[in-house]
């Protein structure tokens, strides 16, 4: 089966290339370290020119060589290879956004081969405190297209990772989202903080401790913060209660339970009811898994794991945008 695009998820930390076929299968996809924080520094001869420029060296390295295949293959790319410090800034749409929509303003940068790599927008809620997002709003759209219209009005969409997305959509726009640095947090604290002294990492998954963890960030409800709670991760191990092995995981879950309490505060006041709306979480099957223990402790009862979104968005970009015609979209 002959591959009709090549679609990109280019963030800070990695690159995920996909070949996909007729209707967005997939046939091939790589996952590489370069993302944009992180690019390739040694030059090398692209499309007989010498080249430097760290972009050309990591697109090329992801994808050179199913364009040498077939040279017209379209490309779209989404994620932070569009910010300010990518390789070619695409601006922030503002919510409410639809993300169906956003194919009608992508961003094309030439490459040294000639191809033209077309990068999705971000999007950006402006309020008090802004919050943006790239790449995430190209899951979602691949999202809402496997539901077809079938998600009803109660939906969030959740996005694990170092920095968490939740995002409320209606009638197929982007109309709120919050963003929580949980992952990154979680990093900083375990390498680079006092907590990480004690802790052994490199074991299995300890989901008693993780549990535990969530509960006591539940248990506090609001009435202390994580600032707070935090120190009990070195505490509990000073007075023999929490082993080495289980700090990692008592920490994680901590700090993912404060999240969800967090999210399902915001979701009661903003909704005005005490009903919590259903989700489905897209990411990393093992921290998704995290999450729905924690989901289902803080009372969401229904959760549900999205799969292939980021391809399926960016086919629904490409579609949108013309890059592939009409007739291959099935």
């Amino acid at each position: 089966m002959l591959a009709q695009l090549i679609a990109l998820d280019w963030g800070t930390t990695s690159l995920r290339a996909y070949k996909l076929a007729e209707g967005g299968q997939v046939l091939e996809q790589r996952s590489l370290s370069t993302g944009i924080m992180q690019l390739p520094r040694t030059p090398r001869v692209i499309a007989g020119q010498p080249c430097a420029d760290g972009f050309e060296l990591a697109f090329d390295e992801a994808c050179g060589d199913w364009l040498d295949a077939q040279p017209g293959l379209p490309v779209i790319a989404c994620g932070m290879v569009g910010s300010a410090q990518g390789w070619c800034e695409a601006a922030y749409r503002e919510t409410p956004a639809n993300v169906a929509d956003l194919g009608n303003s992508l961003q094309a940068v030439r490459s040294i081969r000639g191809v033209d790599v077309h990068i999705v927008p971000g999007v950006i809620q402006r309020s008090r405190l802004p919050n943006v997002m790239r790449g995430e709003e190209a899951q979602v759209l691949g999202v809402l297209h496997h539901l077809a219209g079938n998600s009803g009005g109660d939906l969030l969409i959740g996005l694990p990772g170092s920095h968490s997305k939740w995002v409320e959509v209606a009638e197929g726009c982007i109309v709120h989202f919050d963003t929580f640095m949980t992952g990154e947090i979680f990093a900083v604290l375990s390498e680079h903080s006092i907590l990480g002294r004690t802790q052994q990492r490199g074991g299995s998954f300890d989901g008693d401790a993780f549990d535990r963890g969530v509960q006591v960030a539940l248990s506090s409800d609001g009435e202390i913060g994580p600032l707070s709670t935090l120190f009990s991760a070195r505490s509990l191990g000073l007075t023999g209660e929490l082993s080495a092995s289980a700090q990692p995981d008592y920490l994680s879950g901590l700090l993912i339970g404060h999240e969800v309490c967090a999210l399902a505060h915001a979701q009661r006041h903003r909704r005005n009811s005490v009903h919590l709306p259903s989700i489905i979480l897209i990411g990393n099957s093992q921290l998704c898994s995290r999450y729905c223990r924690a989901l289902d402790a803080c009372g969401f009862a229904r959760v549900s794991l999205g799969e292939q979104a980021t391809e399926r968005g960016l086919w629904q970009l490409a579609l949108a945008a013309g890059l592939i015609p009409p007739t291959l979209s099935r």
